[in-house]
């Protein structure tokens, strides 16, 4: 039936035939539809695996150019730095291009590797016509610090013995080196022969060393210490030359004792230049004890000498009963003032009875130190 009432509304008569064989309208619309749909997804895979299916990278928050560090706090002290003895004290050390920094270390903490032990510190000596004599080190080192013995610290009963005369016998040198604990000090005469053997010797075995100064006694010449020897009556320089003659013989020691002496060390005059000396070399000074009217307790204090001196001698008499007797009784002072120190010879009976002494001794809470531990040592306070 083909009239207008018929025919859908708002189309004219030039449309599409509606016969049943024809497709209508909406029959070709959706397959239109899902083929573009397809091509679209087709070339979205193309592009994706052409890509490698590669993940986008994240960008940081904050652009680097912008980010600032967060600065370190600064420290109230410089890191410490280890300073080579073969340098000088005052080292500047420049770190990965950035400031110079001043160092200074600590002497008293600075003292010789036991290893090389005997041999001496270069930058100690000064050579000289006389021989190599002991000097401070540009850093301010002392022999006094370099070669000194460690010892505990503690605040026991604290006892120092030197046993002198080392080099005068080449038995008698080696059997106080082989018997005697390293704990004990030795001082060498510059009498002595083969002394820089000896010196290193002891040195290898762990002891400190002291060199001894022949100084005039009251009935010189009739009784003389040795060559060399200080008398009252030189002049100051002719002193000094022979002071440095005696102090050329050896290396390696802490300080220095008298041997005699019982006039020099009673005249302020004469012994003033020496101790000054002794003090420009960095050295201790052991008085013996001796002499009654020794003026070197208060010539030391002048010129800010470490000092010391020994309470007693324990081999005026030669016979291991008394020298023992003599060990009890350091022992006896050190227990009621806190240190005491002894000095004696190298005498075979001597060196028997002070090893065997020590070793008890130690048993019994009594720490043996070096002369070096018992001085009064300006610097330290």
């Amino acid at each position: 039936m083909n009239s207008e009432l018929n025919r859908p509304l708002g189309q004219t008569g030039k449309g599409p035939n509606v016969r049943a064989g024809n497709k209508t309208a909406g029959s070709w619309i959706l397959p239109s539809t899902v083929f573009t749909l397809m091509l679209v997804a087709s070339s979205v895979i193309s592009y994706t695996s052409h890509q490698g299916f590669r993940r986008p990278e994240a960008k940081p928050a904050i652009p680097i150019a912008t980010q600032a560090p967060t600065p370190e706090p600064i420290s109230p002290t410089l890191p410490k730095t280890t300073i080579s003895n073969q340098l000088p004290g005052n080292i500047a050390n420049e770190v990965a291009g950035g400031p110079k920094v001043i160092v200074v270390g600590d002497p008293a903490r600075r003292a010789q590797d036991p290893r090389t032990a005997h041999l001496p510190e270069p930058d100690l000596l000064e050579q000289s016509p006389q021989g190599p004599l002991p000097i401070i080190a540009p850093d301010g080192r002392r022999p006094l610090d370099a070669y000194a013995r460690p010892w505990s610290g503690a605040r026991g009963a604290r006892v120092a013995i030197i046993i002198g005369g080392l080099g005068l016998s080449q038995t008698g040198s080696q059997n106080a080196i082989r018997v005697l604990p390293p704990e004990i000090t030795l001082a060498f005469s510059p009498e002595g022969n083969s002394l820089g053997r000896w010196m290193q010797a002891g040195r290898q075995e762990g002891h400190e060393i002291l060199l001894q100064l022949p100084l005039e006694p009251f009935d010189y010449p009739r009784v003389n210490p040795g060559r060399n020897t200080l008398t009252v009556d030189a002049q100051p320089a002719a002193t000094i030359e022979n002071l440095h003659k005696t102090m050329g013989r050896i290396t390696n020691y802490t300080g220095v004792m008298n041997y005699m002496g019982a006039r020099f060390t009673s005249e302020a005059a004469a012994m003033t230049p020496v101790m000054q000396e002794i003090t420009r070399r960095g050295l201790l000074y052991l008085d013996d004890g001796t002499s009654a009217r020794s003026q070197a307790d208060a010539i030391a204090t002048q010129q800010g000498t470490p000092y010391a001196a020994a309470d007693l001698l324990i081999d005026a008499t030669q016979e291991r009963g008394s020298i023992l007797k003599k060990l009890d009784e350091l022992e006896r002072i050190a227990r009621a003032k806190g240190t005491a120190i002894a000095t004696g010879s190298a005498f075979d009976v001597t060196v028997e009875a002070v090893a065997a002494w020590a070793n008890e001794a130690k048993a019994r809470g009594i720490e043996i130190v070096p002369i070096s531990a018992l001085v009064r040592d300006p610097q330290k306070g």
